[in-house]
């Protein structure tokens, strides 16, 4: 008989899941399929995978040298505050299969750094730091959300699956980030998700007595807290408080991000 598998190791088969489901979506692309246009103004396909490949680096860099990685953060974070750039504008021009060899390294060596990781551990990043358990949630949100636009711009959407649970949790988890990054503060009152899952399953994430519930397709959700949909262009339901936080929901680091206006989305 199989011995059950842990919570951690769960996360972080379906971080490499996820990516695997990304990966095989651009791996037998033509050359002119990467210039496609994503969802996300300004990028492209080459853009997306970039961006991945990048930060995926990125986060085996934290974990395995944490003082060499907050270096090139910190003037990655300089050199962005003074020309109009994003990290994967960085990577344009490089040989797609370049691009996903370099992309298949990063994705090994952040399996690997978290393989040896205590989930408890924390790890810098971008934004506040943050638990190896989130720090992993983080990456497989980045992975779908990312493919998503990829998916989205090839006409390949990705299929979701259960693997989304683990961005409901991170986007529950950032609800007071979501308001403090826009310098305000979050109200007084909590929330919980009812959602309902890819195979048909309920998540019920949250205190058992929040003042307001969020309930609706688990897909959706994830849609709105990185910012790929507005939520009224979902079938969630929502009370006054928890759509006041959907309407600037954002599981992400960096600065704040304005989410797509209604009819505008993903």
């Amino acid at each position: 008989m199989m011995a059950p598998v842990d919570e951690w190791e769960q996360l972080r088969a379906d971080l490499t899941g996820e990516q695997d489901a990304v990966a095989a979506l651009v791996a037998d692309l033509a050359a002119a399929d990467w210039s496609r246009a994503t969802p996300a103004a300004g990028w492209d396909v080459h853009d997306q995978i970039a961006h991945l490949a990048y930060f995926d680096a990125a986060a085996a860099q934290a974990l395995d040298d944490e003082s060499a990685f907050v270096a090139q953060r910190d003037a990655l974070v300089r050199a962005l505050a003074s020309a109009d750039l994003d990290a994967a504008t960085l990577q344009r021009g490089e040989d797609p299969a370049r691009l996903l060899e370099r992309w298949t390294a990063a994705r090994q060596a952040l399996a690997a750094g978290l393989t040896h990781a205590e989930p408890r551990r924390r790890v810098p990043w971008y934004g506040p730091s943050m638990s190896a358990r989130s720090f992993a949630r983080a990456r497989l949100m980045e992975t779908w959300a990312h493919g998503h636009d990829v998916g989205a711009a090839l006409a390949r959407p990705l299929v979701p699956t259960d693997r989304l649970i683990h961005v409901a949790r991170l986007g529950l988890a950032t609800r007071e980030w979501s308001y403090r990054v826009r310098g305000e503060t979050p109200p007084p009152g909590q929330v919980g998700l009812r959602l309902r899952a890819p195979s048909g399953a309920t998540w019920t994430l949250g205190p058992e007595g929040a003042d307001d519930w969020v309930e609706g397709a688990g897909e959706d959700f994830c849609l709105v807290v990185t910012q790929r949909r507005h939520v009224d262009d979902t079938a969630l339901r929502a009370g006054e408080l928890a759509h006041h936080w959907l309407t600037r929901a954002q599981a992400f680091a960096g600065g704040p991000t304005t989410p797509p206006a209604p009819g505008q989305g993903s």
